[in-house]
């Protein structure tokens, strides 16, 4: 009896290894790519809600180095995850400058704080790097759909932004191109391809107004930017999407405030300079 149950087990095993060996090597790993895929994903959006960003953004990292295009949620999910990154060290970058700036009395005190504020600056930059190679290995050359290249384009130029806000000399200018050269290619495709209503556009639209504003001071081209897709948009209001009303609705609340911020500094009338509203 013990004899004949063995049999049945290694016939059983015999046939089950029939049956992997004729799966395709190629299918095996599709399928042991997609279920790594979800496993990333969800543990980005786990932290995402315990606020650990820098876990979310290494997750998504390794959900785009598997070399598939990102859904519009895994693209939301690594956007978020680095805006978050990198927000963090731009505001620490700003208060220990501004701290460096006003430090008066020892060269010892003074030193600590330019070697804190290029510590966070450098990690600033590899954070900057890490996005930039990702656009530019796989997020860019994936994207099909016209509203993806859009969105990576625009992301390029702000991460290029950043850059710039710390640079200096022919760095900055060579970083400040690069983010110009990034947020054109994007608005010559989103005026072809996408309603001035697409959140993305106003988003874009938005972010190169900043860049006009603060890292160019072109403050004259950054209103006639942030008015013309404020202006077009209201146009074609009853064109708005459901899905992105409120998005849409947002961000040209936030075109306005801009427009109202950087006209009232024109004129003087703000006390001290705000940051320009961003996306």
């Amino acid at each position: 009896m013990g004899t004949n149950r063995l049999n049945e087990n290694q016939l059983c095993c015999r046939r089950k290894n029939t049956i992997i060996s004729h799966i395709k090597p190629g299918a095996a790993m599709e399928k042991c790519d997609a279920e790594q895929k979800a496993t990333l994903v969800q543990k980005a959006k786990l932290a995402e809600q315990a606020e650990r960003y820098d876990d979310m953004a290494a997750a998504m990292k390794k959900v785009t180095e598997l070399g598939e295009e990102l859904s519009n949620e895994e693209r939301n999910l690594l956007s978020v995850a680095y805006k978050n990154v990198v927000g963090a060290r731009r505001s620490s970058w700003r208060v220990v400058s501004s701290i460096e700036q006003k430090t008066e009395g020892s060269d010892k005190k003074q030193q600590l704080v330019k070697e804190y504020r290029e510590k966070i600056e450098e990690e600033l930059k590899e954070i900057c790097g890490d996005v930039l190679g990702l656009l530019e290995k796989y997020l860019i050359p994936n994207a099909t759909p016209a509203e993806s290249k859009v969105f990576y384009l625009k992301m390029k130029g702000d991460y290029f932004r950043y850059l710039a806000e710390v640079a200096v000399g022919d760095n900055k200018t060579s970083t400040m191109g690069n983010s110009q050269d990034a947020y054109q290619a994007a608005v010559d495709i989103s005026k072809t391809d996408m309603q001035p209503t697409h959140p993305i556009r106003l988003g874009l639209a938005l972010n190169f107004s900043v860049f006009f504003y603060e890292i160019l001071n072109s403050p004259d081209q950054a209103c006639k930017l942030a008015k013309e897709a404020f202006d077009e948009a209201i146009a074609e209001l009853d064109t708005l999407n459901e899905d992105s009303y409120k998005d849409s609705t947002l961000i040209m609340q936030l075109l306005r405030d801009n427009l109202t911020l950087w006209t009232s500094d024109a004129h003087g009338d703000g006390e001290e300079t705000e940051e320009g509203r961003e996306n």
